[in-house]
C-alpha cells in the first residue's frame, strides 16, 4: 500500500464550516486517501461530496470528551450510519476507565459495536490521560468488545499520538484489531514510522503534506 491508503483526511476542530468540509473532502478524493474524518453534523454533506468515490467517510461519536451517556453516544452512531458514515470513531468514557468502571466501559463500546453492525468501529482511548496499565486495560475492553480498531488520541487532550503508545498498544491487541495513530502526525517520516510500528490508519489534518512529499 501507498501513504495514503493509510490517511484519514481530518478536520474536526469548533469552527469547521461546510466549506472547509467540502474542501477536506476535494483533497481527499484528489490524493486518493482512505478516507476522511468529520463531525457528525457534517455526515450528509461529506456524504454527498463523497459521491461516487472511493474514500471513506468516518465520523466522531461522543468527541472529543467520551463523557456523555452512551444512550447518546448509541444514537449519534446510529444516527451516523443512517446519514452515510462507514466508519465511527468514538472516545471511550475515560473517567469510567480510570475509577476501575471497566465493564461499563466495554458495555458501551459493544452496544455502540452492535448498533452499527458490520461497519468499522474505532475506539479512541485518549492515551494523553492513561497509565500504562490503563492502556493495556483500554485495549484489551476494545477488542473483547469487538472494536475494528483501537486508536491513540483525539488530538484535543493535552496530548497525541506517541511511538511509546503505538507500541504498547500493537502488544496488547496483536492482530485481534487494527491501530490508528492520531494527534501531531505532521510529516511524512513520522507517518511511516507509524506505519512500521503496525498503525493501519494515520488520522491527520497535515495529509496532503505527508503524501505530496518524498
Amino acid at each position: 500500500m501507498q501513504i495514503k491508503d493509510y490517511i484519514d483526511h481530518t478536520v474536526l476542530k469548533a469552527t469547521a464550516q461546510p466549506s472547509d468540509i467540502e474542501k477536506l473532502c476535494e483533497e481527499a478524493k484528489e490524493y486518493g486517501f482512505k478516507a476522511v474524518c468529520v463531525n457528525g453534523c457534517y455526515t450528509k454533506l461529506a456524504k454527498e461530496q463523497l459521491k461516487n468515490s472511493k474514500v471513506q467517510l468516518a465520523i466522531v461519536i461522543g468527541f472529543p470528551l467520551g463523557s456523555m451517556s452512551t444512550e447518546a453516544k448509541v444514537f449519534e452512531a446510529s444516527e451516523g450510519i443512517k446519514n452515510g458514515a462507514d466508519e465511527i470513531d468514538m472516545v471511550i468514557n475515560v473517567g469510567w476507565l480510570k475509577s476501575g468502571k471497566s465493564e461499563w466501559v466495554k458495555q458501551e463500546i459493544s452496544k455502540i459495536k452492535q448498533a452499527i453492525g458490520d461497519k468499522v468501529l474505532k475506539v479512541i482511548i485518549e492515551t494523553c490521560y492513561l497509565t500504562q496499565e490503563e492502556k493495556r486495560k483500554a485495549c484489551e475492553l476494545a477488542v473483547e468488545a469487538k472494536a475494528d480498531y483501537v486508536k491513540t488520541s483525539t488530538g484535543f487532550g493535552t496530548g497525541g499520538a506517541t511511538f511509546e503508545d503505538v507500541k504498547l498498544m500493537k502488544e496488547v491487541v496483536g492482530d485481534k484489531a487494527k491501530i490508528k495513530a492520531s494527534g501531531g502526525v505532521k510529516d511524512r517520516a513520522t507517518a511511516l514510522k507509524y506505519i512500521s510500528l503496525g498503525v493501519s490508519r494515520i488520522g491527520t489534518s497535515s495529509g496532503i503534506a505527508i503524501a505530496a512529499t518524498n
